[in-house]
Parts: C-alpha cells; structure tokens; sequence
C-alpha cells in the first residue's frame, strides 16, 4: 500500500499528535499524491453504509476505517492501533468481526488470533466488556460482536 511508507517500520500505535504531525509534514512538503487522492474519494463513494451493502462485499475488505474492521483500532484516547502491525491488509485471514459473528462466532483462541492478543487478555477484555453498562456499549471492543455474545442488560453488576 503506498500510504504506508511513511510509517515507521515496526510501530504498531500512533497518538493523534504524531497523526497530525505526519498530516501536516506531508502538506508542507507539497508531496500530495493525486493518485491515491481520487483513489481515496472513490473508496469512500463506494463505501457501504449498511450491512446489507456490505455483505456480499469483496473481502479482504477495504474499507479500513468501518468500526467493525479487524485491521487496526481506535482507542478511547483517539490513537490509531494497528492488530497486525506486520501484515498487509491482503495477508489477513479475516477483516470483518460481522462476517464472523454470522458464522455464530468464535472461542476465545481464535478471538485472540483475530485481534492479535493471547487467549488470556480476549478473556479479560470479555469479561470487562460484559460487565459495561449499556451506555458504554458504544465503546465495548469487538470481542462480543466476534464472540457472537450481547452484553446483559441491565446494571453493572457490584463488586
């Protein structure tokens, strides 16, 4: 992917400062790539907003910055996490967590292979997730949509 050259080898989270700064050295220096520029319009024009749009959609799927996207994270601090820091988007076996919880989910090994993280921490991020009250449903990881699992209803259970 051309876009990615400019980030450094290895880095797997960017902060919104340096996304930014990397925004701005790129604007200074005058390089705009018209190419991936009318290259980027066109994805976003063809860019599914419902499921139903999606679904029969080309996968590996391109649309990287869908919420349900297995690529890459945004934190609740807004920095920019990328799951496989060492794969390109080509290389992963899957890119939608709706695609797996239509096929009735997955056991926590394979979350943890999905997101990139030890059976052990998709455990503790379930079990966080589920214990969210419904107004912080917005901010709950992927880990239920993939684990085919809502969180309860109700209160925050008390400690």
């Amino acid at each position: 992917m051309r876009g990615r050259a400019a980030v450094p080898r290895g880095k797997r989270t960017w902060s919104p400062k340096d996304l930014r700064r990397e925004l701005r050295s790129e604007r200074d220096s005058g390089v705009v790539d018209l190419e991936l520029e009318k290259l980027r319009r066109e994805l976003e024009e063809a860019r599914p907003r419902t499921r139903a749009e999606c679904e029969g959609g080309a996968r590996p799927c391109p649309f990287i910055s869908c919420r349900y996207h297995l690529y890459l994270d945004i934190t609740a601090s807004g920095s920019l996490r990328l799951n496989f820091p060492g794969l390109e988007l080509e290389d992963l076996v899957e890119t939608c967590a709706l695609d797996v919880a239509e096929r009735g989910g997955a056991n926590l090994a394979e979350l943890g292979r999905l997101l990139n993280l030890t059976r052990q921490r998709a455990d503790q991020l379930e079990q966080l997730a589920a214990e969210a009250p419904a107004s912080e449903w917005q901010a709950l990881p992927l880990l239920l949509v993939l684990a085919g699992s809502r969180p309860p209803r109700g209160k925050r259970p008390k400690r």
